[in-house]
């Protein structure tokens, strides 16, 4: 096993920066944020992915927590306030184990104590409100990254499952753009239409990310990132994360997808539950229509796409641990990240290039991004634009 042996190793050096976990919303549909009925400081393997004896085990040197909502729900501002104290509340009660951070320097100061970086990623536009205000204002209280859209439209941007609205980003979406060049919040373009994509490259002054997408020409699912964007990468400067969903990264995973998904829907719940009572809906369903299972392998296969597209500089992993019911084997929790960079170091990447994966381009990218917007506040000041005069 000289290969996990040398995943091990680089992993105490250039531990993983993580894009995207879903604990927080789990903690809120699991036990409405009772941290001590599910403490991270205990295992926690029979309720959850994400507890901190597997992010030690797996190598984990940051995290960018999700403070995500769902797009259906009333209030998104409010419930995605209570998604950061959550992650407050994490860290407060974990300071031994996780340090908050806002800037790529203190992501290296965390790794320098032995601590895991905690930064936060809101996962999806709606959470502002259209709102430039409420935007800086996530700003201020640690939002480090923005998906543009979840699963639904937002009024100024195309999700990737929806039925395309706006052809992209509106002139409002630009705008939201621009204003998070200026703040330094990364601009996410997980989950968005790939017209959407395409926009917010032509109108991003920063480097962007993709905080938890694969390769589509590899597993065409629209959640998926095209090759024509891959190759804007490297004059942008951004990063693509590869994520495990095996429905994003397993062409037999997204027909399956559909079935069980509908079957979720025709049980009178949402298709993302994963309660104990939509699990057990799913492992039902699962009995008669056995579900395909990923692999390490197949996630694998993505970054040996997206490395011969984007190039190594570009690359990162993101793998919405706790926002999916299912994982590949072998990774099956947080804890499982060293046998991804053992499968690639078994397929010849380098230290260099694994190095560049696990740390150094996402903080680069967040340094980066930080640059620009340094720049861009000394030369104007904050848009109060609205939906109405941008868009109509």
């Amino acid at each position: 096993m000289a290969s996990l042996d040398e995943a091990l190793d680089l992993l105490r050096e250039f531990p993983v920066v993580d894009g995207h976990n879903d604990l927080p919303w789990a903690l809120r549909e699991q036990v409405r944020y009772d941290l001590g009925a599910r403490d991270i400081a205990t295992d926690q393997s029979a309720h959850l992915h994400t507890d901190l004896a597997r992010l030690r085990a797996g190598g984990v040197g940051a995290q960018y927590w999700s403070v995500y909502v769902r797009s259906d729900l009333p209030d998104p501002l409010t419930m995605t306030l209570e998604q950061i104290d959550c992650v407050r509340q994490l860290i407060d009660r974990h300071p031994a184990d996780l340090r908050a951070a806002l800037t790529a320097a203190d992501m290296t100061a965390a790794r320098a104590e032995g601590r895991i970086a905690s930064l936060m990623g809101a996962e999806g536009g709606h959470s502002i409100d259209n709102s430039l205000g409420a935007l800086r204002g996530l700003y201020a209280l640690g939002v480090r990254y923005m998906t543009l859209t979840h699963n639904d439209n937002t009024a100024w941007a195309d999700s990737a499952t929806d039925v395309p609205a706006v052809g992209g980003l509106s002139a409002f979406g630009r705008e939201v753009v621009r204003e998070m060049n200026r703040e330094g919040m990364l601009v996410d373009l997980s989950h968005v239409a790939a017209t959407t994509m395409r926009d917010a490259l032509d109108t991003s002054a920063a480097p962007v990310i993709f905080s938890h997408s694969s390769s589509r020409a590899v597993c065409d699912h629209p959640r998926n990132i095209p090759d024509d964007v891959l190759e804007r990468l490297p004059a942008n400067g951004g990063t693509a994360m590869v994520t495990f969903v095996p429905k994003f990264v397993l062409q037999a995973a997204v027909d399956w997808t559909a079935e069980a998904d509908e079957n979720m829907r025709a049980h009178g719940l949402h298709h993302l539950d994963t309660t104990p009572e939509g699990m057990k809906v799913h492992r039902v369903f699962e009995e008669t229509h056995p579900r395909p299972v990923a692999t390490v392998s197949t996630v694998a296969d993505h970054l040996d796409h997206m490395r011969e597209v984007a190039g190594v500089d570009h690359l990162g992993i993101g793998g919405d641990f706790d926002g999916t019911a299912f994982t590949p084997e072998g990774l099956d929790d947080v804890s499982g990240y060293p046998n991804l960079i053992a499968e690639l170091f078994a397929r010849g990447w380098s230290r260099a290039d694994l190095a560049k994966l696990t740390w150094q381009n996402a903080v680069r990218v967040l340094g980066a991004a930080e640059d620009v917007a340094r720049g861009l506040r000394a030369t104007r000041g904050p848009s109060n634009a609205t939906l109405a005069q941008l868009d109509g």
